[in-house]
């Protein structure tokens, strides 16, 4: 119930259109798809993954550093961080530990001899966590040792590997594609609406905490 109270309460501060075009975005919104990103060291990769997880409603990205600190570049990601929850962490374990136990498939974005092809995953098995690596290196052998399964986007040329930014992009669209088709239940739960909707207007009022904290809303 307080949820919604600092919803309404937050609401007032923000015009009319902000808040109905929140309202009509998290509809979309999902976690059966979500992202982790590895050791990225390029800020423009960096974004524009981000930026392709906005477009296609995807709410949760997560991030190891490990070598390389996570920077966003504004120009690229237009500000997308914003909207969603980018969860860092320091080491591949942690990260593996909490996404498997909360039912994610492990799957490696790799050549590797046994990956699937993309127009073949099946997303129906259960939700999944795409792995991307870094620029030059792919994903570390921690991570592709802890994958479950591994998914190539078919190539006919003479290059190797896309460019981490469009292989994100390329994955992500046909997998939320396929999902959008679906019967699959996987947008938000309407607790997970309300709590992203609120964390959009904490982000967008000015000294939303103060505001909340005055109205014994914290």
């Amino acid at each position: 119930m307080k949820t919604q109270e600092q919803i309404d309460c937050l609401a007032q501060f923000a015009t009319k259109e902000r808040v109905n075009l929140f309202q009509e975005v998290v509809k979309f919104r999902t976690r059966y798809i979500t992202v982790v990103l590895e050791n990225i060291f390029q800020s423009h990769n960096a974004s524009a993954v981000l930026r392709t997880c906005d477009c296609l409603g995807i709410q949760d990205v997560h991030i190891i550093e490990k070598s390389n600190q996570f920077k966003v570049s504004e120009d690229v990601a237009l500000g997308a961080s914003r909207w969603l929850d980018l969860k860092k962490y320091d080491s591949e374990k942690e990260i593996i530990g909490k996404l498997k136990k909360n039912g994610y498939r492990i799957v490696a974005t790799s050549s590797h001899n046994e990956s699937c092809m993309l127009p073949d995953f099946d997303i129906s098995k259960g939700p999944v966590a795409l792995m991307f690596g870094t620029e030059l290196q792919g994903l570390s052998d921690e991570l592709m040792n802890e994958a479950d399964e591994f998914l190539m986007i078919p190539m006919h040329g003479f290059t190797e590997s896309y460019n981490i930014s469009v292989s994100a992009a390329i994955i992500l669209y046909s997998l939320s594609e396929k999902l959008r088709k679906s019967d699959i239940m996987y947008l938000l739960s309407e607790v997970e609406k309300q709590q992203v909707l609120l964390s959009w207007l904490k982000t967008s009022v000015k000294d939303s905490e103060k505001i909340l904290e005055r109205r014994n809303l914290l």
